[in-house]
């Protein structure tokens, strides 16, 4: 059987160069699985026993508050997913959920911990994920709480352009209610916004499909607040 390892961007990073005994290791403690758009792949409050690679696909990190779930950030592939919680208290804090049909890689926590141990660069590389994941959360809670809500939305549509998609042309994966939940807003608000977005000429939107057609004046919008 072929080990889908050897063309995973879990063990192919260009800083990051894995023996052929390590990548045959993590080809017998592996299982590739498909999701569509809506599957739950990680549920908050579930016992984690496994280190989870995003190789295809987009989603949605929700936590469950007091009063509702809130909608914390999107990720896309390729990255790890779950991280914090897996080497924490081995229950799952937050939940992540497909937004687009998604590809994910399982891969056994004592093999990845020994892994870790193994390979100096491999460990070193987490770690900065894992701090850069950390300080961009810090950076969007303080954005979220003290920007306007033409504001985040303006952040949401520039996320979208220029870290999700990569093109001033694009589908919006979220649901006007869910990008509402994201910043703190009401649907009919992100759909007012949206409205005024359109008139002030700064997008075109048909149905879910969004152009970008002044991201100058979007990133004003953005860095005014």
């Amino acid at each position: 059987m072929r080990n889908e390892c050897i063309d995973c961007e879990c063990v192919l990073r260009s800083s990051v160069e894995l023996k052929d005994c390590q990548i045959e290791m993590l080809g017998g403690h592996h299982a590739l699985v498909k999701f569509r758009k809506g599957d739950s792949i990680i549920k908050q409050g579930v016992f984690s026993t496994n280190v989870i690679f995003l190789r295809k696909g987009m989603e949605k990190v929700h936590i469950s508050g007091p009063s509702r779930e809130q909608i914390v950030r999107l990720v896309k592939a390729p990255t790890y997913l779950g991280l914090p919680t897996t080497f924490g208290d081995k229950i799952n804090q937050y939940s992540v959920t497909a937004v687009l049909d998604s590809e994910v890689c399982f891969i056994d926590l004592g093999v990845f911990k020994k892994l870790l141990g193994e390979n100096r660069e491999f460990s070193s590389y987490i770690l900065m994920e894992l701090c850069k994941s950390e300080l961009e959360a810090y950076r969007r809670c303080a954005s979220r709480t003290q920007k306007q809500m033409r504001g985040n939305l303006a952040d949401v549509l520039l996320e979208f352009s220029e870290n999700l998609f990569e093109t001033d042309q694009f589908t919006l994966p979220l649901s006007q209610s869910d990008i509402g939940n994201w910043v703190d807003a009401g649907r009919e608000s992100i759909n007012r916004a949206l409205s005024e977005f359109i008139q002030d000429g700064i997008i075109e939107m048909t149905g879910r499909k969004v152009k970008i057609t002044d991201k100058k004046l979007l990133r004003t919008i953005s860095q005014n607040g």
